[in-house]
């Protein structure tokens, strides 16, 4: 057996000392540490590390705009306040609303509020566009078909809803006055070629593409355009905002154009109150 060393002496040791299982617990430490100091460096091993770490981690919470979570959150919310058409709720959480705000306010965008666009107007509360979507799928011919058809949208805005409005239906045709918020949602809806954008007077419609299966308005005025009737298909659906009758506020409008026995008609009904900015004519 060997001597054991003398008090605070701690090298050298013999090798069976460093291979005794008696050995003191600091100076096997101390062995072990100057093996490893003698190993050489493997720089890769850090990449293999980085690969391992990755591999193992935890998917993105949702918290960034840029991911489907952030968006299920907010419909869930809507869901809960009684938007039920799953259609819209798909919708809704398919595009991405902070896309077509500006940057300032993308922290904003899931929350159920209007947002200035700029040059005066808005983009629409989630919910009150969800409402009047769905609104327009209840209509007999949307449920025949499954889907809007050709839609009629009065008021790009920024090209949000005309994103919606494209994941439920066949086609979208939308006017826009403004030339700033024209050209801005032409950049946003790049993606969705099935859109076609219009510049000029949103309160003639669009004769050349006639008819629409559905109509649907981001302005309000204090009656219902005639040059929209007469764009609205025969089982077609308009909603949009409109002069409360009391003449204070808003509320909206639902339009179903009807052909049966006793002929060619429009049904009209009134629905909540909302508020959207006001429908002007003219192009600017």
């Amino acid at each position: 057996m060997s001597e054991a060393p003398p008090r605070g002496k701690r090298f050298p040791l013999s090798l069976q000392q460093l291979g005794s299982p008696k050995a003191g617990g600091a100076a096997a430490r101390e062995a072990r540490e100057a093996r490893e100091a003698r190993e050489p460096l493997k720089p890769q091993g850090h990449w293999q590390q980085a690969a391992a770490i990755k591999a193992k981690a935890v998917p993105p919470s949702g918290l960034g705009l840029d991911s489907a979570g952030v968006r299920q959150r907010m419909v869930k919310r809507l869901r809960t306040e009684g938007l039920a058409d799953e259609r819209v709720l798909q919708a809704l959480a398919t595009v991405p609303r902070h896309e077509f705000v500006d940057t300032a306010l993308a922290i904003q965008a899931y929350e159920d509020t209007s947002l200035p666009i700029g040059h005066g107007q808005t983009i629409s509360k989630p919910s009150v566009v969800g409402r009047m979507m769905a609104l327009m799928l209840a209509a007999p011919g949307a449920q025949q078909r499954g889907h809007l058809g050709k839609v009629l949208e009065i008021g790009t805005g920024c090209g949000y809803q005309a994103a919606l409005l494209m994941q439920v239906a066949k086609q979208v045709v939308s006017v826009e006055r403004l030339k700033p918020l024209h050209d801005k949602a032409r950049h946003h809806l790049v993606a969705y070629p099935a859109v076609r954008l219009v510049y000029g007077d949103g309160m003639l419609g669009h004769a050349p593409s006639a008819p629409y299966d559905s109509i649907i308005s981001a302005a309000g005025g204090d009656d219902i355009p005639q040059a929209w009737l007469d764009q609205l298909a025969p089982g077609g659906r308009l909603v949009a905002p409109m002069t409360a009758p009391s003449g204070r506020g808003q509320v909206l409008v639902l339009i179903d154009h009807v052909r049966d026995a006793q002929g060619s008609r429009f049904v009209r009904s009134l629905h909540e109150a909302v508020l959207f900015v006001p429908l002007k004519s003219g192009v600017m």
